[in-house]
């Protein structure tokens, strides 16, 4: 069983920047590519980042590309979220999830997800 634990999220002001981490226990880290997803009040979840089991690959959503990053230490166990010149359009729960299979951006081919961890962007 595979259990993800999300943090860093908070109430800051647009401009900022913030960094979200999950930490994976359970299974070998290693084996699984990562993901983050956000949900805004009243919309559904959507992708945000993924990351394969290396690091080597990372996967963008549009709507935050040149101003998120996310990155991984295996050792760690703990895939990152940096988050650099924040939007209030950004507010949303932040989920993080883990994949067996190759990185994407499909919610339905994460096998675990984590609980959230709220950012909220005051403009």
């Amino acid at each position: 069983q595979v259990q993800l634990v999300e943090s860093g999220g908070g109430l800051v002001q647009a401009g900022d920047s913030l960094t979200l981490s999950c930490v994976h226990s359970g299974r070998t880290f290693s084996n699984y590519a990562m993901g983050w997803f956000r949900q805004a009040p009243g919309k559904e979840r959507e992708f945000v980042a993924t990351i394969n089991w290396k690091g080597s690959m990372t996967y963008y959503a549009d709507s935050i590309k040149g101003r998120f990053t996310i990155s991984r230490d295996n050792a760690k166990r703990t895939v990152y979220l940096q988050m650099n010149s924040l939007k209030s359009e950004d507010t949303a729960v932040y989920y993080c999830a883990a994949d067996l299979g190759p990185p994407g951006p499909e919610l339905s081919r994460y096998d675990y997800w984590g609980q959230g961890t709220q950012v909220t962007v005051s403009s």
